[in-house]
């Protein structure tokens, strides 16, 4: 088959590689779809925990059950299959535990033609999904999830703040947040994902690159309940400055770095800092309920062919995107 393969720092390719079989309670999936995200950014550039190479990189796919190991139902064979790439969470719902693991390193991803995982990561494609959008569902719609259902406990009518945009997480939490019925704003450093924003139902955007965005949003808008973040970095300090008292400011990332925090200002208005990663098979199933209740579709700013791979991963290093990055692989789009 062909795939998407690491062999060291910022060197990969498109190459042929080994069919993988499916072992004891697990399936060969034919991916007809994956989905980029920065986790195979960081990868690649050699910013990532527990690198080896070689590597199948790639923690967001959808296509047809092509084989099946022992142990598992014949009824899945020929079924339209999205897989959920939060492996081996654990036993409590708080964190998980020490095996847990991500797919798409160690393990091979999804950036292939075919696929092998335990039966017990499938879920069936939702029925109005295209087999691309339902590719772009997996990691970023299960971390947006738990960040502000999970986590910050978003309810309707409350005000939130989605930083920086234009990322997959924050493009599926702005729909997410927008579908609950509460008031949404957002910041990024370009008026035309501002705009796009709005247009799903934010109420306004803030440029994040200008120094009294802050003061700005205040004026506008007010201040909000719930901040969802992935940047950190010097200016996780604006993020508390405009963030009620009693809010939660919960961040998955730190993009920008590590923060230096106003302690006083955190403990005088009593808010809550709520770190987050991925999500536990619970949430997997309430992420899943919540974009058939609601009818979402996961935003894709571009689709590549599997074989211009270096192209999907050029625009999102250039960070141009607006929503989910695809490779369209073997499997059509059913």
């Amino acid at each position: 088959m062909r795939a998407v393969q690491f062999t060291g720092v910022n060197q990969f390719s498109v190459a042929d590689v080994a069919d993988p079989s499916p072992g004891s309670g697990e399936v060969c999936v034919q991916l007809a779809a994956a989905a980029l995200n920065h986790r195979d950014v960081w990868i690649k550039s050699g910013h990532y925990a527990g690198l080896q190479w070689p590597c199948l990189p790639g923690s967001d796919g959808a296509g047809v059950v092509q084989a099946i190991g022992a142990g598992v139902d014949a009824d899945w064979l020929g079924r339209a299959v999205i897989i959920n790439p939060s492996f081996q969470w654990g036993d409590r719902e708080q964190a998980a535990g020490s095996t847990f693991s991500i797919l798409g390193l160690p393990r091979a991803g999804t950036l292939a033609q075919k696929i092998a995982v335990p039966v017990t990561q499938l879920a069936l494609k939702p029925v109005h999904l295209t087999m691309e959008e339902a590719a772009a569902l997996p990691l970023a719609s299960l971390t947006a999830y738990r960040a502000l259902f999970c986590r910050a406990k978003l309810q309707p009518g409350e005000r939130v703040l989605i930083s920086g945009v234009g990322g997959g997480v924050a493009a599926v939490a702005l729909q997410f947040a927008v579908a609950l019925g509460a008031e949404v704003w957002v910041t990024s450093s370009s008026m035309d994902k501002i705009a796009r924003a709005v247009a799903l139902g934010a109420k306004g955007g803030f440029n994040y690159q200008d120094p009294a965005w802050s003061e700005l949003a205040l004026k506008t808008a007010g201040f909000f309940d719930v901040v969802l973040d992935s940047a950190g970095g010097d200016g996780f300090g604006r993020l508390i400055d405009v963030t009620n008292s009693g809010g939660r400011i919960v961040f998955y990332g730190a993009t920008r770095g590590d923060s230096l925090l106003p302690v006083r200002k955190i403990f005088w208005r009593q808010i809550s800092l709520l770190g987050t990663t991925m999500g536990s098979p619970a949430d997997w199933q309430g992420m899943l309920g919540f974009v058939e209740a609601h009818q979402i579709r996961p935003i894709i700013s571009a689709a590549f062919p599997l074989e211009q791979a270096a192209a999907a991963f050029a625009l999102m290093e250039r960070g141009e995107q607006f929503g989910k990055i695809v490779l369209r692989l073997a499997g059509g789009t059913l």
